[in-house]
């Protein structure tokens, strides 16, 4: 098990329009070519938004993206026509395949913060799609079959416990709160990249939310 911390993260954004940004993984001009990937995911970006900032149109391809909302509100507008609003407890997944363009905003009047990440596909090409799932329930699965990854959504009391999938590939995330893995604490925005995943545990230390990717390769 390899944890990252919160601190850890590369920063970007444009902190004067009011977009601030911390990469896991290395993106942009934080090339490291020790941390470009972990299974099929590439990038796993905390982004936060002021309110009136955003993303202006600008293209992806032979990505799978999908965003988590931790507070406030996202907008998002693509190019197949698709305009919706993205809240906490929303899965929000855009395959961006042989290409699109998208627009993401936080047009509230509260700053925002989201979670996303990106999966490479197992075959490139292909058109693009879009889907959102409002509300997922606790322990409700959402598959990524485009990538062969599984995300899991797990919301622990303090002192609860959940099993960590079985798996040649996890990556946890800790949107918030404090937990307890495989004898290590993490913290809000701390996560664990674990290989050959068996018989591993989450334990609340604090009340938490957790989101684990599960991934074949």
């Amino acid at each position: 098990m390899d944890v990252r911390r919160a601190a850890e993260r590369y920063p970007g954004g444009d902190p004067a329009s009011g977009i601030e940004s911390r990469h896991a993984f290395s993106f942009g001009p934080h090339y490291d070519p020790d941390n470009l990937r972990f299974g099929v995911l590439i990038a796993c970006n905390e982004e936060r938004l002021a309110p009136g900032a955003g993303f202006d149109e600008h293209p992806h391809s032979h990505t799978e993206i999908v965003t988590w909302v931790v507070e406030g509100e996202l907008t998002h507008r693509d190019s197949t026509g698709h305009e919706t609003r993205v809240g906490p407890g929303d899965v929000q997944r855009l395959s961006s395949a042989g290409g699109v363009r998208h627009v993401e905003r936080n047009d509230a009047d509260v700053p925002l913060t989201f979670l996303q990440t990106w999966l490479a596909p197992l075959a490139p090409g292909g058109d693009p799609a879009y889907e959102i799932v409002h509300g997922i329930a606790d322990s409700t699965p959402y598959a990524v079959p485009e990538a062969g990854a599984m995300l899991h959504v797990r919301r622990l009391g303090a002192g609860e416990r959940t099993a960590v999938p079985d798996g040649a590939y996890l990556y946890v995330h800790v949107v918030r709160g404090a937990v307890r893995l495989d004898g290590e604490e993490l913290g809000a925005g701390d996560a664990a990249r674990i290989t050959d995943a068996k018989d591993v545990e989450a334990v609340g230390v604090s009340a938490a939310e957790l989101l684990m990717w599960e991934m074949a390769g």
